[in-house]
């Protein structure tokens, strides 16, 4: 499957700029709208979703990556993000190591023409096999662009 489409150029970032974890989320959130692939309207739902779950328990896999990743009342199919925070983020992550790698993924609360909750699992799997793979990593710190970044996960579709 070609998971990679999920993430548009528009709604990623290679420099994200906040220095902590709810703001980083919110300028997650502005990137998804400004990128048109989440209405304004439901821009603090969101934020507020991604921010309860943090504080459920930290989505920092480890080696530099986090996760975010919430249901989402009034989409219709999943909404991805993928960012770069250069400094690197204290994110309590499970290696208590800074992130520097974050993918964003809301998701419909149910099952549509549009959203298979089945797929979507295969989608997050993808995620955390990209998530280890060091060259992915590496390259993804390094991109310059926001086209590098989807390129990147185009090219490494096949993990």
């Amino acid at each position: 499957m070609n998971w990679w489409k999920q993430f548009k150029p528009k709604s990623c970032s290679v420099g994200l700029k906040a220095t902590d974890k709810e703001a980083v989320l919110e300028e997650v959130v502005t990137n998804l709208v400004k990128g048109q692939l989440l209405d304004a309207e439901l821009a603090a739902a969101a934020l507020k979703a991604l921010v309860e779950r943090e504080e459920l328990a930290s989505t920092g896999i480890g080696m530099g990556v986090s996760v975010p990743h919430v249901k989402l009342a009034g989409i219709s199919k999943a909404v991805c993000s993928l960012s770069v925070h250069r400094q690197g983020l204290d994110w309590n992550a499970i290696d208590g190591e800074p992130v520097h790698v974050l993918f964003a993924v809301l998701r419909p609360t149910e099952a549509s023409e549009h959203h298979d909750p089945e797929r979507h699992l295969d989608m997050m799997r993808w995620i955390t096999k990209l998530a280890r793979e060091p060259d992915f990593r590496s390259f993804a710190k390094r991109s310059k662009t926001k086209t590098d970044l989807v390129n990147l996960l185009k090219e490494m579709s096949a993990v």
